[in-house]
């Protein structure tokens, strides 16, 4: 499968882009970002979409946060205190924290807002298994009793996606199955709602009463300190116009530009290219489990063996070879549950004869199976091409229905057949660092009707997950990883595409951009 092809010269770089007005106030302390894709929500329980994470980050904050080398921290948190063999929790928050609606931070709100978190996320619902009560004692103070320990808890709390934003308690209190009617959190930017214009724009000024740590900041951890008025997003679809506004000045920082716009950005004078992001990007295509073809696990078989990861890779990436590894297995490499183990079912790829064998010996006769194919979205459209070339070549008949990101994340949460508009395969890409052990990758979950979009279910991948979070033993959670890994590959609830990290393009008199899995906005100033 030939790689995806751009017309993105030099020429398209130096000519006027089309973005509606330059960057705003001239002189005024204004970062004009372009967003991998227009966010399709401002609340980041409702969805998993990295653009929302991004977003979050910058309006809500979290009981923890973690360091350049995943480490989690107390950050709205004074500290804790843990007793009872692992079972109390006594958390106390940092005096002074308000939300953006002027309102105190009280004890209540983060007990109404963990709540809320853990009906969606796959550990808040391990967690809320293990809970046995979560009560406000005073306004700073709140106390966990669990009915086993969970050492992990400071990590779980720490996350960016799902992410267990505090927010109000009366916004936490609404439906974690719909998005919360306003965007109010306690972080150093706050939304501006009457600028907000969904495809095209989204603007974030500074807190003036916000309290941050004293801590110096690395990533996430630490004070954050905003040292411009406003962020603004500015949602620009087309790359060749991204990169005449960035070569032009008109935007000051594109989040994840075309790998083939780098070697002219790197030419363009006042343009800096870098890797910020440490941890990059686990993409994956994640199959329904409860309706169509892709229920039938020779069929989930069959995907994993004719996809070729460095096939995919290649077409994301093209010639930016130092951004990409594959082939990867079911947790990213380099990380503590990184195995071995099975990955000859994924580096030896069997023959498309031996495919269409396996897929016949299985019961499948031809059925339809719809991709969905964000087109707006250039890393995935390059993975829904090269797998669909993979899967026709092995006869599997494969629909790619062109649409949009928000409608894939709109669309991947029903359950209706597939003659009646429903879906077999969607593209996604998580934080890479959530797929270094079974707690934090939240594909792995196989809990039915409890787990991500797809609803897998397989009581053995469970069983063994709960071993790993319960062992202390580094040896048993090696083993137990490498396990979970050869029950995957078996049952298949993701198909790993490889793993790649990003380049990012931003203007020279940006600086203080700090290194991390995701862009944060604090320690940045525009000379």
């Amino acid at each position: 499968m030939q790689r995806r092809h751009f017309v993105a010269g030099a020429a398209a770089l130096g000519a006027r882009s089309a973005v509606a007005q330059p960057a705003i106030g001239g002189k005024a302390k204004t970062i004009i970002f372009v967003p991998q894709t227009n966010p399709p929500s401002w609340d980041p329980v409702w969805t998993t979409a990295a653009a929302t994470r991004t977003l979050a980050m910058m309006i809500y904050e979290t009981l923890y946060t973690r360091d350049i080398a995943l480490n989690p921290h107390p950050h709205m948190l004074e500290g804790h205190l843990v007793e009872d063999g692992g079972k109390r929790w006594t958390m106390k928050l940092r005096p002074g924290q308000t939300f953006h609606d002027g309102e105190p931070v009280r004890a209540r709100d983060c007990v109404a807002s963990i709540r809320r978190w853990m009906v969606r996320d796959p550990i808040g619902a391990t967690l809320k298994s293990r809970l046995d009560s979560l009560d406000a004692t005073d306004d700073r103070t709140f106390v966990w009793r669990l009915n086993k320990p969970f050492p992990f808890l400071p990590n779980a709390l720490a996350k960016t996606q799902p992410a267990p934003v505090i927010m109000p308690e009366r916004l936490a209190n609404t439906d974690p199955f719909k998005q919360t009617p306003e965007a109010i959190g306690s972080g150093p930017l706050r939304w501006v709602p009457d600028e907000f214009v969904s495809g095209s724009r989204a603007v974030f000024a500074r807190y003036d009463r916000y309290n941050p740590r004293p801590e110096k900041p690395e990533y996430a951890t630490g004070g954050y300190h905003i040292l411009v008025d406003r962020v603004e997003w500015r949602v620009i679809p087309d790359a060749a116009t991204a990169g005449a506004a960035l070569a032009t000045g008109e935007v000051d920082w594109i989040e994840m530009p075309l790998p083939d716009l780098l070697p002219n950005f790197r030419r363009t004078p006042g343009v800096r290219v870098e890797r910020l992001d440490t941890h990059g990007v686990y993409p994956v295509l994640r199959p329904n489990f409860v309706v169509g073809p892709t229920t039938n696990i020779a069929v989930r078989q069959a995907m994993l063996a004719a996809i070729n990861q460095t096939d995919v890779m290649a077409a994301v990436m093209g010639d930016d070879r130092e951004g990409w590894q594959a082939p990867v297995g079911f947790f990213v490499p380099n990380t503590e549950s990184a195995s071995e183990a099975g990955m000859d079912a994924i580096r030896n790829r069997p023959s498309a004869d031996k495919i269409r064998a396996l897929l016949k010996a299985g019961g499948y006769n031809g059925e339809k199976i719809v991709l969905m194919q964000p087109t707006d979205q250039v890393s995935y459209n390059a993975m829904c091409l090269v797998a669909l070339d993979a899967f026709h070549k092995v006869g599997l008949n494969v629909e790619a229905q062109a649409t949009d990101w928000g409608t894939v994340v709109q669309r991947r949460a029903g359950k209706e057949p597939i003659e009646k508009g429903g879906w077999s395969l969607f593209p996604s890409g998580f934080p890479a660092v959530d797929f270094g052990n079974p707690v934090l990758a939240t594909g792995l979950r196989t809990n039915g009707k409890d787990a991500w979009n797809g609803w897998p279910e397989n009581a053995k991948i469970e069983s063994l997950r709960d071993a790993w979070i319960d062992s202390i033993d580094t040896t048993e959670k090696k083993r137990l990883s490498e396990q979970i890994q050869l029950e995957a590959i078996a049952y298949v609830p993701y198909l790993p595409l490889g793993q790649y990290i990003q380049a990012t393009a931003f203007r020279a008199n940006l600086t203080g951009l700090l290194r991390g899995p995701a862009p944060v906005f604090w320690n940045a100033a525009k000379g």
